[in-house]
């Protein structure tokens, strides 16, 4: 008897044993088959901008200048997406980096490094609202218009790429009854990326983005405005 008795107690540990063994399996099957979170994306900008506030300019300061929103075309409305191409393929194609984009719409970014730019050396308005503080005035300032025509990370190579920036500039002055054409120019600037990914894509269009900003401060000077 006491043998029997023994060979069912221990019967009784080896299924209590071998359910624990089955759900810790279970347990284990269904963690393997949970999906993953999703790998966010990393988010770009033009940076942090200078670290400290710029000194007193050295000679007088520009009349002021009304900014309008910079429009992109060919670019996809309010998107963020960090585009590229692979022209050695097809460089008509724009693409998107799944696991990169821009803190803001590129057109929103351009025009923030524009702005801050031309206040180097005078006072910016914002468009429409700027323009009619002044209209209250009896004085009107001139108007640059942009519009931002490419914006991309460019693939020569698989290994050689480079931000590409193309901008549509037009300067005109401002009256009561309308805005008078001043002068208009396309600006080109292409920096080389140091890497090529999504990083060295977003530092390159930055720094062309810089160098355009650069030449249409020096290009509103030189036409007198």
């Amino acid at each position: 008897m006491m043998t029997i008795k023994k060979i069912a107690v221990d019967a009784r540990q080896i299924s209590v044993k071998a359910i624990f063994g089955f759900t810790f399996m279970a347990l284990m099957v269904g963690c393997s088959i949970l999906p993953e979170p999703p790998v966010r994306a990393d988010v770009y900008d033009f940076g942090p901008g200078p670290l400290q506030a710029p000194g007193p300019a050295a000679s007088a300061p520009l009349p002021p200048i009304a900014l309008a929103e910079v429009t992109a075309t060919g670019l996809p409305e309010g998107s963020t997406a960090l585009l590229y191409r692979l022209a050695y393929t097809n460089a008509q194609q724009l693409r998107p980096y799944t696991q990169a984009r821009w803190s803001l719409p590129p057109a929103v970014l351009l025009h923030q490094a524009v702005r801050e730019r031309l206040g180097q050396r005078r006072a910016v308005l914002s468009g429409d609202d700027g323009m009619a503080v002044l209209l209250e005035r009896g004085r009107m300032p001139s108007v640059l218009r942009l519009e931002l025509e490419e914006f991309s990370h460019v693939f020569g190579a698989p290994q050689a790429s480079a931000g590409l920036v193309r901008v549509r500039a037009v300067l005109a002055d401002a009256s009561t009854a309308g805005e008078t054409l001043v002068t208009q120019r396309v600006f080109v600037a292409r920096r080389d990326a140091a890497t090529p990914d999504a990083a060295g894509g977003a530092k390159a269009l930055a720094d062309a983005a810089a160098q355009v900003a650069e030449e249409l401060a020096a290009w509103v000077e030189q036409s007198g405005r």
